[in-house]
């Protein structure tokens, strides 16, 4: 058990009718038919508002890397969803140093983890999930040791060289350990009971949240839910991307196609 932080609060205007979540894109040269579907996506979706619930980027190595070709192209999309539509971003544990820099290119707003979300009669906490896998006691760990301060400005200290390929051997780390253990369903998941707790300590019905890469929807009791976004994975035979919807209907989980 952890110290429940305060949820950052925020209620939708009026004038929206739709807001879509998506979370954990890991977006990446390696896999262009997601990156194509996420580009036809964003340039297409509907939505009057966009929660990226953090992953994505499949590595975020600092803003002084968002001129490189692949970020570039990634943050024009951005920006022109963002300069007409309100696009919001918690950071993952792939991107959790996404800096005011890549916010101010790509016209995203940074959100605390968790936020309150108000919108169409729904009390919602928007997490990525990650601080509420309690029993992934490695990761746990090295969460606490790379979100300090100190951490964070020694490894942006370093060349941009140097952080690149600390990040793809940590990459490389987490592809063996999933590839040792296939079975999802064994992976650590979200505590119900911290779910809980965050849930009642917000006043909030529904958890949306990422990370977990087990989309769909799980009762908590009490009337609250929790609602696990759908990763992006169009690159392999897994072949998974979905967008949560949400409007004065309820809620909506849209699959996203290639567009190739």
């Amino acid at each position: 058990m952890v110290d429940i932080p305060v949820a950052q609060r925020l209620s939708a205007p009026a004038q929206w009718q739709t807001v879509d979540f998506v979370s954990d894109l890991h977006l990446c040269a390696d896999a262009p038919r997601t990156t194509a579907a996420f580009a036809h996506y964003i340039r297409h979706t509907p939505a009057d508002a966009l929660f990226i619930l953090g992953d994505l980027f499949e590595l975020w190595i600092g803003d002084d890397a968002r001129d490189e070709p692949f970020n570039a192209r990634c943050i024009d999309w951005l920006q022109a969803y963002g300069r007409s539509r309100p696009l919001f971003f918690i950071c993952g544990n792939r991107d959790f140093l996404v800096g005011p820099a890549l916010l101010a290119d790509a016209a995203m707003r940074a959100l605390d983890e968790p936020t309150c979300l108000s919108a169409f009669g729904h009390s919602i906490l928007l997490s990525h999930g990650d601080p509420l896998c309690l029993d992934d006691k490695p990761y746990q760990a090295y969460r606490r040791e790379v979100r300090s301060a100190a951490w964070q400005q020694a490894f942006l200290a370093r060349p941009m060289a140097d952080r690149l390929a600390v990040a793809r051997q940590i990459r490389a780390d987490s592809r063996v350990r999933k590839e040792a253990e296939p079975d999802l369903s064994k992976w650590a998941d979200v505590d119900a009971d911290e779910a809980r707790r965050w849930l009642h300590a917000a006043g909030a019905t529904t958890l949306v949240h990422g990370h977990t890469h087990r989309p769909g929807d799980t009762p908590l009791g009490d009337g609250r839910w929790r609602m696990t976004l759908s990763d992006w994975d169009l690159d392999s035979p897994r072949d998974r991307a979905e967008v949560l919807r949400l409007d004065a209907q309820g809620w909506h989980r849209l699959p996203v196609r290639p567009v190739d």
